[in-house]
């Protein structure tokens, strides 16, 4: 069966890629998902992914299929480097930045690029700058502080489409680091998904909201706990993650006023942080992701007829 677009959206991952048929009236006409993320590819492999998934995608005028990209494809270890904007700056001109690694009498495909922060200590993003831009598209006049929870989670001022400053925490990456490699993992042997783990994330989320500073040394009570006092697997998990988590938005408590912060990412993630905002006293709502990354391809291409992409 054949399908008639208007045109491809594509949310290229590090683990995985999601393509969206997209119909001349902004309606989806198919998803496609596969296992083919960056992080297993080697340049020469992505034309034929993506000629892959396309198979049987046509245009309903009959031309190149247009392919719209945002994510670590234009990383510069993946397809084409998609150089980076600097923030300031605002996202509608993302597309200004686009490189074309792919164009012929099939296919047509444009990476967005990324955004870097230099004043202030260097950072970068890649995929959440497109996020950024679907939540403007989708809450126009919204400007605050955005919480993107994942493995390095992203804070982020917007007003508007405009990105004023963010900032990265390796949360999600330190917690499977110390809960694999480091002398913590030995109060991890059993099932850590258990009943204690709510009650481990609680007390842990406290720890790290009233002292975020002393983290190095708290991370230690996950080792003692267990040895002392008979924490199990499933309370110890959840102390970690919390304390994690709760240091991270701790360390951002300058940032966040009464403004309810919009959270997008995992629901189960998402859930955590709405949860520690709430105890830090502040107030956090987790957003449709897939909703949030198509808002973002969307308003991205608007500007097609007024940007030209890079070759």
């Amino acid at each position: 069966m054949t399908d008639i677009v208007d045109w491809v959206a594509v949310d290229w991952g590090t683990s995985n890629l999601r393509a969206w048929g997209i119909a001349a009236d902004g309606s989806v006409v198919f998803e496609k998902v596969s296992p083919s993320g960056m992080g297993k590819l080697a340049r020469e492999d992505y034309p034929g992914v993506l000629t892959g998934l396309l198979e049987d995608v046509q245009t309903a005028h009959g031309g190149p299929i247009q392919v719209l990209i945002c994510g670590m494809a234009g990383a510069r270890q993946g397809w084409l480097e998609a150089p980076y904007l600097e923030a300031p700056t605002d996202l509608r001109s993302l597309l200004a930045g686009a490189v074309q690694p792919m164009a012929d009498n099939r296919i047509i495909a444009s990476i967005l690029p990324g955004v870097c922060q230099k004043a202030g200590g260097d950072n970068v993003m890649r995929g959440e700058e497109t996020q950024l831009l679907g939540l403007a598209a989708l809450h126009p006049g919204f400007s605050g502080i955005v919480c993107m929870p994942g493995t390095h989670s992203k804070w982020a001022k917007l007003s508007g489409s405009r990105i004023e400053h963010f900032s990265t925490a390796m949360t999600g990456e330190v917690f499977e680091v110390l809960r694999t490699h480091s002398v913590l993992r030995h109060s991890f042997n059993g099932d850590i998904d258990g009943p204690g783990r709510a009650d481990g994330f609680a007390a842990g989320a406290a720890a790290g909201l009233d002292h975020p500073e002393q983290l190095l040394g708290t991370l230690f009570q996950v080792r003692a706990g267990s040895l002392l006092s008979g924490r199990q697997p499933d309370w110890c998990a959840g102390y970690l993650s919390g304390l994690l988590i709760g240091t991270e938005v701790g360390a951002n408590r300058h940032l966040i006023g009464a403004q309810d912060v919009p959270l997008i990412g995992s629901p189960t993630l998402c859930a955590l942080y709405a949860q520690v905002l709430t105890l830090a006293g502040a107030s956090g709502t987790p957003q449709d992701a897939t909703a949030i990354v198509l808002a973002g391809l969307k308003a991205a291409r608007n500007f097609t007829n007024e940007l030209e992409p890079r070759r």
